[in-house]
């Protein structure tokens, strides 16, 4: 069964609206379930000059997101930026419906010379040249949880002689990922028809545990470029570690990239999963950004000193997505090189049975895993969060409520803040989403342990602890 944790009040420590993104990462809450909002919608004339709004109390990213939706055009934030909108009006210009929503906030709207017709909107406080943040319509549900359609993972029964290779070229097959202490492998067949005629087959083989299908992974969150003032490396200093237990997070994502060497330390040898990849090292992959969220919480909660570290695992490779496959795959590798907790900031719908007995096994061992909930503000299922024996995280926004595209599901146990600002090559970049909340909480979880001179299957015990006894506001 799902944790069940009580519902704590959001605390922000230390003052989270001065202090920036690593001091951000101590929103944290405990939760059972997040709240829905009100009823807010625009309704736009058809030449998209006239508004219509109904708004209840509608944060600004999710307004913005909604006219990029709704209109195709190209919008801009400044960075940090933020207000809870109300507002009621019927077919009111757009230039006048804008001012009654964003009030003192300022926005510009041009002519998008790219694409005749469209437009461009800007919105910042007092230069437009700080609106830098691209507002990205909120993508379609990708449908992720139809099967890969000509593939399927088999395992075979403890025991078993026979050659999985051998086994795949009767069935016209190719084996394109492995696990052979678990006796399970990913075959690749030429088409759907061949693939479900082996299914057949396969099932009624008696050296064959289980057939079932595999299932994409979404793409991680993209990156975007932030005009909002620079966010300096983590401080850490490596520590020897002085008690029992070696605390090591396994961050199953894409591949990392080299930071400062003073960092170098705390990062295992990376595991690749899906194959050899080096990624460009001009652009911020979405895994070196959750690495750095991490490191940031073990920063701020053991001081500056940790023996903590980190075990990258590339599950994605060069693809745009992963696999249930492979990432069932890469929690094994990062459990078998000694992780102890588990970062997982990914997710789809496709419920994997193989995934699922995968997490089983570990959590069975006292290896806590933290998983995102998902970017749709939806109810609905994201796994592995939705796994029992998985700490699901959504994200919070800059005031402490669930943020607008968060999920909020029944299944979810821990809220943190969604944004972070992360450094490389000189740059600034703003992660957003449940995989960044993700991070920060399973980093958290690994700094209070390490402070504690606690082992792993007791950090998000003192985890919950730690936000039940924190300060609330003005305290």
């Amino acid at each position: 069964m799902k944790l069940n944790l009580l519902r704590i009040g959001l605390w922000l420590a230390l003052g989270l609206a001065l202090s920036g993104p690593a001091r951000a990462a101590d929103s944290v809450a405990a939760m059972a379930a997040a709240g829905k909002g009100g009823t807010n919608s625009l309704e736009w004339s058809a030449d998209h000059t006239l508004l219509t709004a109904r708004i209840e109390s509608w944060p600004l990213l999710a307004l913005l997101e909604n006219v990029a939706q709704t209109t195709g055009w190209q919008v801009f934030v400044e960075p940090g930026l933020s207000r809870n909108i109300a507002a009621k009006f019927s077919d009111v210009p757009l230039g006048q419906a804008l001012g009654r929503m964003l009030g003192d906030i300022n926005f510009t709207i041009l002519p998008d010379d790219a694409n005749p017709g469209a437009r461009r909107l800007f919105v910042f406080r007092n230069s437009r040249d700080r609106a830098t943040q691209t507002i990205k319509s909120r993508p379609k549900v990708s449908g992720s949880a139809v099967p890969i359609p000509n593939e399927l993972v088999v395992k075979l029964k403890p025991g078993s002689k026979v050659k999985i290779d051998e086994l795949a070229r009767s069935l016209g097959a190719k084996v394109v990922g492995r696990m052979d202490e678990q006796g399970a492998y990913r075959l690749q067949f030429g088409d759907a028809a061949a693939a479900q005629s082996a299914r057949t087959e396969l099932a009624q083989n008696p050296d064959v545990q289980a057939v079932e299908s595999n299932f994409n992974i979404d793409p991680p969150p993209q990156l975007n470029l932030s005009g909002g003032g620079g966010s300096a490396e983590p401080q850490l200093n490596p520590a020897t570690n002085n008690h029992n237990c070696q605390l090591v997070v396994g961050l199953i994502d894409t591949a990392i990239q080299p930071l400062s060497p003073g960092l170098a330390p705390f990062f295992k040898t990376p595991i690749q999963v899906a194959g050899d990849y080096t990624p460009d090292p001009a652009t911020m992959t979405h895994g070196t950004a959750m690495a750095t969220a991490i490191l940031q919480m073990l920063q701020q909660r053991t001081g500056g000193t940790t023996s903590v570290r980190v075990q990258p695992v590339d599950v994605y490779g060069q693809n745009a997505t992963t696999t249930t496959f492979d990432v069932a795959n890469g929690i094994i590798q990062a459990v078998n090189k000694g992780a102890n907790i588990l970062n997982l900031s990914l997710g789809s719908s496709g419920d994997s049975q193989f995934l699922h007995d995968t997490i089983d096994q570990v959590v069975a061992r006292g290896i806590p895993v933290y998983a995102a909930a998902g970017n749709e503000p939806v109810t609905t299922a994201t796994y592995p969060a939705a796994y029992p024996g998985v700490i699901a995280v959504t994200a919070s926004d800059p005031n402490g409520q669930i943020a607008s595209y968060a999920n909020r599901g029944s299944f979810v146990d821990l809220m943190a803040p969604g944004t972070d600002i992360v450094p490389f090559n000189g740059q600034s970049f703003m992660v957003q989403g449940t995989s960044t909340a993700t991070a920060f909480a399973s980093g958290m979880a690994a700094g209070i342990a390490d402070a504690s001179h606690a082992c792993a299957d007791q950090a998000n015990a003192l985890l919950v602890k730690n936000l039940k006894t924190a300060p609330k506001p003005g305290q």
